[in-house]
């Protein structure tokens, strides 16, 4: 398992391992402010292709703020204001000349609660790769649909129900629903955002299990309250903590040999 960490830092007593492999995302003294609060201290990271990154940290740490300067979802929200450099595959996401809808679309999300669109099955996987333009004939969107739907492990129970509303699944299904809206338009990336908060554990199983297959080709980036399941379903760890990354490696190590005794008292439930 690679450390794929980065080595620098900004005002900080972070300390992480070289990097052995180059990463897909590079972040750069990266700082948040929403008005006149910092909520992101100067976080540098490097995430690796093909792996499942974690954020973990108490609420309010700077997890989900952090997630959502990858997809430049903050841009949305006209308090806040990014710093610093984030970059995919070499390209500065925040340079004036990207444009941000591709951006998402490379990006793609999947938020705490599933958030079916009011449409058909078909329709919600549909929706991306039509509007991005990504098909020329009805036969090529049927295909993307069924590739997508299999790939989040939902094809076999809905296939002969596409034309039911998305919104009358399960939790579980809609979540998984909601996965394959995003890997339809072939994203690089896939950021998620607290995915099981809202399910059972049954279907939480499932969706950990989806994240172990996805990896394959996607690179993942999930934010999760719980350590446990950061544990299971991730390569790399990264711990915030009041708007600073405090640490980041490889997940065992994270978990069994914390460098930071912040991550320590953490981990064993002394903070948080």
């Amino acid at each position: 398992m690679n450390m794929n960490i980065a080595a620098e830092k900004k005002n900080s007593d972070v300390e992480v391992p070289a990097m052995e492999t180059k990463p897909l995302i590079t972040a750069r003294n990266v700082d948040v402010y929403y008005d006149d609060k910092q909520a992101l201290n100067g976080i540098t990271l490097d995430i690796p292709a093909n792996k499942v990154t974690s954020l973990i940290g108490p609420s309010g740490c700077g997890k989900t703020t952090f997630l959502r300067c990858i997809n430049r979802m903050n841009d949305l929200i006209d308090i806040c204001r990014v710093e610093g450099e984030i970059k995919i595959g070499g390209q500065d996401i925040y340079d004036p000349k990207v444009d941000v809808v591709s951006l998402r679309a490379q990006v793609g999300m999947v938020f705490q609660k599933p958030n079916p669109f009011p449409k058909s099955i078909f329709e919600n996987v549909a929706y991306g790769p039509r509007i991005h333009h990504l098909v020329k004939t009805k036969g090529e969107l049927k295909d993307i649909v069924e590739r997508s739907l299999t790939k989040a492990g939902l094809w076999e129970e809905v296939r002969d129900r596409l034309d039911d509303p998305g919104t009358g699944l399960s939790g579980g299904q809609q979540q998984r629903l909601c996965i394959a809206r995003a890997i339809a338009v072939e994203p690089k990336v896939i950021l998620m955002d607290e995915p099981c908060s809202a399910l059972d554990p049954i279907a939480t199983a499932r969706i950990e299990e989806l994240i172990d297959e996805l990896r394959e080709n996607y690179t993942i980036v999930i934010v999760t309250h719980s350590m446990q399941q950061a544990a299971r379903v991730s390569q790399q760890t990264a711990f915030f903590h009041m708007g600073n990354l405090v640490e980041a490696g490889e997940t065992e190590q994270i978990f069994t040999t914390p460098q930071d005794p912040r991550t320590e008292s953490y981990i064993t439930g002394r903070i948080g």
